[in-house]
């Protein structure tokens, strides 16, 4: 069950943006709050889950969205079927199947579910084994935090060594800030690690069809941050590569098969290949746990589609709606619709992945490979 919400958010972030995401225990029991990213950037309502099953419409929903945020909530969700007294199992496959292509949702369930597990396992105490799955959820939420972190240091030490005059002028797509992360994003994180540094000149913004990420929430977290922005529709970014306005693409990943190949919004892989041809460095940023080994390669991944409704439809906060999926209709009424939600690039026109680890640089299934069994030894360690 879920409830709304509109609070003015004691709990925000450095940027004035509230927290995304918050275990509360209130005398009813406890919730997992989030802000719901569909109002944006009109409201900041939050959304109070009771249960795993409000948490699965909210993943599906997109009222949470964002590949590390989405591990997040996922374990959250476990953590509050098992205090709950919820069939944890059974919450724990509902949740994990809400979004197919985004990894770190099965990665964050099935964290917090082994937690529960092995704790029910070992002291056969229901109420012990529930915290247990709420101790990882938590521990998941710090560690994405600090990813984010080094994320952000890492991914401006390769800009400047690849753009050493400076004056970044970057393109990203889709959203990948403090919205869908425990700390301050992925890709985003590294233009707002720039943007401190006095390095960034200007954040292009592609508005990301069909649901507007760029323009309701990137948009909206970059005037948060007081950061020079620029709005564009997603198919004027070939005439700005061609009227070299940009010196390099930072996008997010939501998967990144064993050889590379990185699904991320639908729209990146042609910003790859324009960035291929003008010359632009085209960047990938996402935790370690994006990496999928089990994955092979791209044509493995699956990519997940999304209502057509979404396509001939509009819809925009505190608006009137008319058509069958609750927006305002675009399109003649049957019109069908091709409304895939991720694109995969192939490793070929990747110039780089970052993350908490460190930068892979040519792209290669043996490079990252090495980096995963690093990140293991670091975090056994």
């Amino acid at each position: 069950m879920a409830d709304r919400d509109a609070r003015s958010g004691e709990d925000r972030l450095p940027t004035g943006i509230p927290a995304v995401l918050r275990w509360e225990e209130p005398p009813e029991g406890p919730v997992v709050v989030l802000l719901d990213q569909t109002r944006l950037p009109a409201e900041e309502v939050e959304l109070v889950c009771t249960d795993a099953a409000a948490l699965v419409e909210a993943i599906r929903s997109l009222a949470v969205r964002g590949a590390p945020l989405l591990g997040i909530a996922g374990a959250y969700g476990v953590a509050l079927a098992a205090v709950r007294g919820f069939e944890v199992a059974e919450a724990a496959a509902a949740l994990e199947g809400a979004r197919p292509t985004a990894v770190n949702l099965a990665v964050g369930v099935r964290r917090a579910r082994a937690a529960h597990q092995e704790a029910l396992a070992r002291t056969g105490d229901t109420r012990r084994a529930a915290d247990a799955a709420l101790a990882a959820a938590r521990a998941l939420h710090q560690e994405d935090a600090e990813a984010s972190a080094r994320m952000a240091g890492h991914g401006l030490r390769l800009l400047d060594e690849l753009l050493p005059a400076g004056g970044h002028r970057v393109l990203t797509h889709c959203n990948t800030g403090s919205l869908v992360s425990g700390g301050e994003g992925t890709a985003f994180a590294v233009a707002l690690a720039a943007h401190r540094a006095g390095r960034l000149r200007r954040l292009w913004v592609d508005e990301t069809r069909p649901l507007l990420q760029g323009a309701r929430l990137t948009a909206y977290e970059a005037a948060r941050s007081d950061m020079a922005y620029t709005l564009l529709t997603d198919n004027a970014a070939g005439s700005l590569f061609a009227a070299g306005e940009v010196d390099a693409v930072l996008v997010g990943a939501d998967r990144i098969a064993a050889d590379g190949s990185v699904a991320n919004k639908v729209g990146s892989y042609p910003l790859a290949v324009l960035a291929r041809y003008h010359h632009v460095p085209f960047i990938v940023v996402a935790p370690v746990t994006t990496v999928d080994p089990d994955t092979p390669d791209g044509a493995s991944i699956e990519v997940e589609q999304r209502p057509g409704y979404e396509v001939t439809e509009v819809t925009a906060p505190q608006v009137p709606v008319a058509g069958a999926g609750g927006g305002i209709p675009v399109a003649p009424l049957g019109t069908q619709a091709y409304n895939p939600a991720f694109d995969v690039t192939p490793p070929e026109l990747v110039t780089a992945i970052v993350t908490e680890e460190g930068a892979v640089s040519p792209v290669t299934g043996e490079a990252l490979a090495e980096l995963c069994a690093r990140s293991r030894q670091v975090t056994i360690s």
